[in-house]
């Protein structure tokens, strides 16, 4: 049996949209010495995947070490070198290397060196990408980013901050 003309203009109709983000474009959010842009904040990917661009400048301590409830999150090392911290183990990962860490697993990453670093990241699902849209906020409202703004933060998204651990 043929499909009629409508059958076929409906079913194009419900093909999801490609996303296309040039390399000017992106929602851009800085955060003290670290310059973020929201490839995909989940709007195109049914919020199954956010992706995300960061520079850390030379010198970036990061976010304290935490952990995340819901979300898996993924960091591809573009340039530069990143240092994780995974509970008491540190990780110098350099360009070209890739980072998973599961749900439930304390992190933090930083910049030690004194060249920029640029990390692609990923979260799976997307709810992670609002932290950091919360945090600008904080800023926009001439409040601190202190601690306690951060672990606010952090717990509106299923996040904790390791404290079990040394930060």
């Amino acid at each position: 049996m043929g499909m009629t003309e409508e059958t076929r203009t409906s079913d194009r109709q419900a093909d999801p949209v490609v996303s296309v983000v040039g390399p000017g474009d992106g929602e851009t959010i800085v955060l003290g010495t670290t310059r973020m842009r929201i490839l995909e904040d989940g709007s195109h990917t049914g919020h199954r995947l956010a992706i995300a661009e960061s520079v850390l400048a030379p010198r970036t301590q990061g976010p304290p070490q935490h952990r995340h409830g819901r979300h898996d999150e993924g960091f591809y090392v573009l340039s530069g070198t990143v240092r994780f911290t995974v509970g008491d183990e540190e990780y110098d990962a350099g360009t070209g290397t890739l980072v998973m860490v599961p749900p439930g697993t304390p992190h933090a990453f930083a910049n030690p060196t004194d060249l920029p670093a640029v990390l692609l990241s990923t979260f799976t699902p997307d709810l992670y990408v609002q932290y950091f849209r919360d945090l600008r906020q904080v800023l926009a409202d001439g409040r601190p980013l202190t601690r306690q703004a951060n672990v606010d933060a952090m717990s509106r998204y299923a996040t904790q901050p390791a404290t079990d651990l040394a930060s």
